[in-house]
């Protein structure tokens, strides 16, 4: 495999890189998603269900217990979810498409997904469906 797959386990990163990989990017990514949302249909829609989708799927490969992955996933999930609604609402511009009402309910179904594949990633790379990182040196 290559040096980025699979990724690196979180607990073997330092603590300012678990925050960073596991708070950090799904909040910035949530922030884009929550300014697209106003500006294209096409965009949002591909960045929130393929691209999403598999962020979180490896998000979960970070962990080798699908507990883990499940917590990882539900806690990305909503913050994701909750940075798309914030933006939008700061931004204050029409969705071009339909949210759920109230559209917080939206961070609920991130976390969710989140949660589920989170669970599946770790879940894999548990029962050594995905090949374990090699040792460096």
């Amino acid at each position: 495999m290559d040096a980025l797959w699979p990724p690196q386990l979180l607990s073997s990163r330092p603590p300012l890189a678990r925050a960073f990989v596991a708070v950090i990017t799904p909040a910035l990514f949530g922030a884009v998603c929550g300014l697209v949302l106003g500006v294209s249909a096409a965009l949002y829609l591909v960045l929130t269900i393929p691209v999403a989708i598999a962020g979180g799927f490896a998000a979960g490969v970070e962990h080798t217990r699908a507990g883990d992955g499940a917590v990882r996933g539900v806690v990305g999930g909503l913050i994701f979810g909750s940075l798309i609604v914030a933006v939008h609402a700061a931004i204050g511009n029409d969705a071009k498409v339909d949210l759920p009402h109230p559209a917080i309910l939206l961070a609920v179904v991130t976390g969710i997904g989140g949660s589920v594949l989170g669970a599946l990633g770790a879940w894999l790379r548990g029962r050594g469906s995905i090949a374990q990182r090699a040792p460096a040196g």
